[in-house]
């Protein structure tokens, strides 16, 4: 059987970090809390659940979790986010793969996101595909300033696991539009560090076809008032983002 270690990013996460790391426990070897200097009671919790605490000043998510996977012992790690845990299928599957030794340089899952209380099925929200499981030989963490990705290395092999990783996205709206607004920022800095311009008609065009995308074409509907409420938001996102980069250029003219 493979060993496995878990890692976890935190910054005042008290009120998350048990359910994540009591939802690990079945499949850990070993359980990582990577802490930006909390203030709160994440490293306690995280002790009294026999995690490995250690406090790092934050430069970044990707370089955050690519200095927790130096220090994890083994070869194959899971990196979870706080507000995660895992289904009993998702935990069903990861056992299995262990108990083959990992076939597999990495592992991607499906992400199902709860919103206000509901689960979202359908739209752009799902199945949410993300790789978690890499070997840590085999893939590193990129340094985007938002929607960090782990990079595997060209030809690795990528397999699918069943089973959701479950994700308590928002609890209010409040929260949501307060995200949008602080990620279309980042994302439009990415952009146009990528050399990326917007266009005026990007304002109109972009953010109405993603909310056709998601409601329509993604079957978005079928997740009722919050389904509709989701693709607002994503289209108010996309308008944000290509607005802020339409500011960026301006900026950088005069």
């Amino acid at each position: 059987m493979a060993s496995l270690s878990i890692i976890v990013i935190t910054l005042n996460e008290e009120k998350k970090i048990a359910r994540c790391l009591q939802s690990v426990r079945p499949i850990a070897d070993e359980i990582i809390v990577m802490d930006s200097y909390s203030t709160d009671r994440t490293g306690e919790i995280a002790g009294e659940m026999g995690a490995l605490f250690y406090q790092r000043s934050f430069q970044g998510y990707g370089d955050q979790k690519n200095a927790a996977m130096e220090l994890a012992r083994h070869d194959y790690v899971f990196f979870i986010d706080a507000d995660e845990f895992l289904s009993e299928t998702l935990t069903n599957s990861i056992e299995k793969e262990k108990k083959r030794g990992f076939s597999g340089d990495g592992y991607t899952m499906n992400r199902l996101n709860n919103y206000c209380g509901k689960w979202i099925r359908n739209g752009s929200w799902y199945p949410d595909q993300k790789l978690r499981i890499i070997n840590r030989h085999k893939g590193r963490w990129n340094h985007n300033i938002v929607h960090e990705d782990l990079v595997p290395e060209e030809g690795a092999r990528i397999y699918h696991l069943k089973g959701n990783l479950l994700h308590q996205a928002y609890s209010n709206f409040e929260d949501h539009i307060e995200k949008n607004n602080r990620y279309s920022k980042l994302s439009a800095q990415l952009l146009f560090e990528r050399g990326k311009r917007g266009q005026g008609y990007k304002m109109v065009i972009n953010p109405f076809w993603a909310f056709i995308k998601s409601y329509i074409l993604m079957f978005g509907f079928l997740d009722g008032f919050y389904g509709f409420v989701i693709a607002i938001n994503i289209a108010h996102l996309t308008f944000l983002k290509y607005t802020k980069l339409y500011q960026l250029q301006q900026r950088k003219r005069s």
